[in-house]
């Protein structure tokens, strides 16, 4: 059964993973599963797909609006504005902050190595992200979403393809092939 949630609960957890998580919206993402699939339970992991491959698909920061989507899913028009709020919130501050003092950040020894450790971290939040992510893409249609990420990865790695029209044509083909899917179960 899925918990309900405040929104001010909702508004901390968003705060609290935007404050704290470096690395965009895949990391988000792997945040947000983590809050809300595995220790809230209140969104499963089908959802938690669609709500990222939603965000994927919109303009704008993918993290801004997967934290939108889920605050919608979980209590609505309301939902989607706090936990947006929630997410833009630390963004601006930072930005504020590091706008001031960018020069003494950047010649910082123990600031730049730093950001130099957390790329290593970020890649591997973001392969276990994948991960998961394709797992339940794999147990839902195995065969399709096969292809889909072959053909993805074909096509990103062999050609000079923007990487943005490629995710075009997935999410018109997944969009294809959600309708047929659901022609022949009606």
């Amino acid at each position: 059964m899925k918990k309900s949630i405040s929104l001010l609960e909702i508004f901390w957890t968003f705060l609290k993973i935007n404050t704290f998580t470096f690395g965009g919206g895949f990391t988000i993402i792997a945040m947000i599963r983590d809050e809300f699939v595995t220790k809230k339970q209140s969104i499963d992991d089908e959802e938690m797909l669609d709500l990222a491959s939603l965000a994927q698909s919109g303009p704008g920061a993918m993290a801004i609006s997967t934290s939108l989507l889920t605050g919608y899913k979980l209590r609505g028009p309301i939902g989607g504005f706090v936990a947006m709020f929630a997410s833009i919130l630390p963004c601006l501050v930072i930005i504020s902050i590091v706008s001031v003092y960018y020069s003494k950040f950047r010649s910082n020894f123990y600031i730049s190595n730093a950001l130099v450790g957390i790329s290593g971290v970020i890649s591997a939040v973001l392969l276990v992200t994948v991960f998961q992510l394709g797992k339940v893409s794999l147990e839902k249609n195995p065969i399709f979403s096969a292809l889909l990420m072959i053909f993805s990865f074909l096509a990103g790695y062999f050609t000079h393809l923007n990487t943005g029209f490629i995710v075009l044509i997935l999410g018109i083909l997944g969009i294809v092939s959600h309708s047929l899917h659901k022609e022949k179960t009606e």
